[in-house]
């Protein structure tokens, strides 16, 4: 264990920390952060829309969540050429870029404008369905404008001015971007929007399985059990998990790997890792270091903000390493056995991205299910019994190690 610390500190943790720090990952998580005002909101129209069964009166709460959440994959297919612009520090080329990556995306998709004689938007792919697309979308025209980031037509001594100038040096790049999706699409009639989906389509049907769901949520603990933010797996499974939850709206599918699953209704309790359990455990602590860091701990916990306790006493301490990785193990296998092997508690069909309300309201609001509280119940039960032999062997490391300090602090006294 020793040797496999050792590795993952010296080799392992600094090749991730470098990959989490390219600028094309780093554009990714931060153009999909930016939307999560969009999702939050969206989510909460979702919720209301539940109103709309039983109160046929009220306005449909599902046309301002078009608008938010349904309108997401567009917001990405902006994002990512402005943000990779601005970190190439291209910055006269960020809202051009943005602008040609929507044109694109947009003809990729040919979206419908009107439906059924009621205007606006339809097309599934502007909300989380397309979001694999609007990124295949951004990362090209961000490609294509930053080889074009410092080209152009005029001399630096010309006397045209700099904004003309700016507006005829963009003509190329956004003529690339425009073009390419014009003849792939319209000339050659290439299905370029279902091409990008089926070549993602695995990476869903993995999570969609005991083991892969499993193993994603594992790899989530994994690398923050070493400090690694979950945010840079935040390109790779975000779509998906999104995409899922879209599905399962839309009465589609029933797809267990979704946000909603994940972080509010049966797994995350104060966060990646279930890390509740653990906070409680540490606030009735023998250790006067321990049952301090839990009491500080214990606010965010409630709002499934676990930094202070990852970054506090599990990332790199081996003896709670382990059980973080077990809850990534365990856990998720519970949950599909007594949701989809045996359907004792629902499936969230809502979306409800609000990931930081606290338990057990959040599992409430995702399903309306007392047999999803039962469920939501047996697996805190259970992620404090993983805690549990391991938290008592850190607490005694703890109190072994204060003996000494008292020691050594009542030698230096006398």
């Amino acid at each position: 264990m020793k040797n496999f610390i050792e590795w993952l500190e010296t080799s392992f943790s600094p090749r991730m920390t470098k990959i989490n720090n390219n600028v094309w990952i780093v554009t990714l998580k931060d153009s999909i952060m930016q939307t999560l005002p969009f999702i939050f909101l969206g989510s909460l129209f979702a919720m209301l829309a539940i109103l709309n069964d039983w109160v046929p009166w009220l306005p449909s709460f599902w046309v301002p969540w078009g608008w938010t959440m349904g309108l997401i994959s567009l917001y990405i297919s902006f994002l990512i050429p402005f943000n990779l612009m601005e970190k190439k520090r291209l910055r006269r080329q960020r809202i051009i870029a943005g602008l040609s990556s929507v044109s694109l995306f947009l003809i990729i998709i040919s979206p419908q404008v009107i439906k059924d004689g009621v205007p606006g938007f339809t097309h599934s792919a502007l909300g989380a369905g397309g979001m694999f697309v609007a990124i295949v979308a951004g990362l090209f025209a961000g490609w294509v404008m930053s080889q074009f980031g410092k080209f152009s037509f005029f001399k630096d001594e010309s006397v045209i001015p700099d904004f003309v100038r700016a507006w005829f040096d963009a003509m190329l790049p956004v003529g690339v971007v425009i073009v390419t999706g014009w003849v792939i699409v319209d000339i050659l009639h290439f299905d370029l929007y279902n091409t990008v989906l089926a070549i993602f389509m695995p990476l869903s049907g993995i999570i969609e399985s005991p083991w892969g769901f499993s193993l994603m949520l594992f790899v989530f603990c994994f690398l923050y059990s070493m400090g690694i933010s979950s945010w840079v797996l935040t390109p790779v499974f975000t779509p998906v998990l999104l995409a899922a939850m879209q599905a399962n709206m839309d009465g589609h599918a029933m797809n267990l790997a979704t946000n909603a699953t994940i972080y509010s209704t049966y797994l995350w309790f104060g966060g990646i890792g279930a890390t509740m359990p653990l906070v409680f455990m540490m606030m009735r602590s023998k250790s006067v270091k321990i049952k301090a860091l839990g009491r500080a701990c214990l606010p965010p916990t409630i709002f499934n903000i676990n930094e202070p306790v990852v970054f506090g006493a599990i990332a790199w301490n081996p003896t709670l390493m382990i059980p973080m990785w077990l809850q990534g193990i365990v856990l998720p296998l519970v949950v599909w056995l007594f949701t989809k092997t045996i359907p004792f508690a629902p499936i969230p069909m809502y979306q409800f991205e609000m990931w930081y309300t606290p338990f057990p309201f959040a599992t409430w609001f995702t399903t309306g299910s007392i047999t999803a509280m039962i469920l939501m119940v047996g697996v805190f039960a259970l992620a404090s019994a993983i805690w549990y032999p391991f938290f008592k062997a850190y607490e005694k490391q703890t109190l072994m190690a204060e003996a000494v300090d008292v020691e050594i602090a009542t030698t230096a006294a006398a």
